[in-house]
């Protein structure tokens, strides 16, 4: 069993961050990456509010952030945590090729996995037409009918993407008006390839047992269903936080993220989060990357008192 004085779980913005700081503070974390690395800017085309770059594309800022955190000494492993033992001193983790581990902090930075709709046809047609992301595959449907369902930042970025591969781009959202920014919000009002369907749900996805071909959708207001054609369908309604393997040792919200006290700092000692696993409100990779360094600086606190 390998034992660290610090470990970090996750590898978005808050993750890299934290190892950065961490690095620099010669405390010589451990990341575990997971088994998708980078979080959700991966499957993200252009960031242009990230400070000091007018336009990034989502994955260059992840692979920048992993290359100087890799520089300044981050060690990094490409597993899963699968078990966690925080009820001891030093916390216990099992990784997904069954490495044991002890540590004597830990960043949680696991982020927050986008939500299906568990309706009909959603796991039939799941990567056959039903998906969470356009930038991974959207180039498969030029000049094809697309739907993203959805009326936040997320599901802005995804119209505007697809309308680069077709001008037949539908937005699908439950309420009267959108909740993305305003400057996101303009971006979609203004462009002539999106129509809006507001006030309506998504009831099922129907296909032809190979791929999907259809969407039945409902007005809100009415009740009235009816059925438009649809190649692709994008899913951009919210995000689930990665907290299911602390359910029980740490205190969750009533949205389920993980509780901070005194900054970042969870229901126990020495564990610290940041990052979407935690934040319900503004879920920003600045913010992220923002509290990553401030998990980073509380953990180096903590380990210089516990040798004292």
């Amino acid at each position: 069993m390998n034992h660290e004085r610090l470990i970090i779980v996750g590898s978005g913005p808050a993750a890299l961050t934290a190892a950065i700081y961490a690095s620099r503070a010669r405390l010589n974390p451990l990341i575990l990456e997971g088994e998708t690395p980078g979080g959700q800017l991966m499957s993200t085309t252009l960031v242009e509010n990230w400070p000091g770059e007018r336009s990034i594309l989502g994955p260059q800022l992840m692979m920048n952030m992993r290359a100087q955190a890799h520089q300044l000494g981050t060690r990094f492993l490409l597993e899963k945590l699968t078990k966690v033992e925080l009820l001891q001193k030093p916390f216990a983790l099992t990784s997904s090729k069954n490495k044991r581990f002890t540590t004597d902090a830990l960043i949680i930075a696991t982020g927050a996995t986008p939500k299906k709709l568990n309706c009909p046809g959603e796991q039939k047609y799941w990567a056959k037409g039903v998906s969470t992301c356009a930038v991974c595959d959207g180039a498969l449907y030029k000049g094809k009918k697309i739907v993203i369902i959805g009326g936040g930042d997320t599901a802005m970025e995804e119209a505007s993407f697809m309308t680069h591969f077709t001008d037949q781009v539908t937005i699908i959202h439950i309420l009267d008006a959108f909740t993305a920014s305003a400057a996101m919000q303009q971006r979609v009002l203004d462009d002539r390839k999106i129509t809006i369907l507001y006030a309506t749900v998504v009831k099922e996805f129907v296909g032809n047992n190979e791929h999907l071909t259809n969407i039945v959708i409902q007005d809100t207001k009415t009740g009235i269903c009816r059925t438009i054609e649809a190649h692709a369908a994008f899913l951009a309604i919210g995000l689930k936080p990665n907290t299911e393997i602390f359910d029980g040792q740490l205190k969750l919200t009533s949205s389920g993220h993980l509780q901070q006290i005194n900054y970042t700092q969870t229901s126990i000692e020495g564990v610290f989060a940041a990052g979407d696993v935690a934040d319900n409100r503004y879920r920003q990779a600045i913010t992220s990357a923002g509290v990553g360094c401030m998990a980073a600086l509380d953990a180096e606190r903590y380990l210089a008192n516990c040798k004292k």
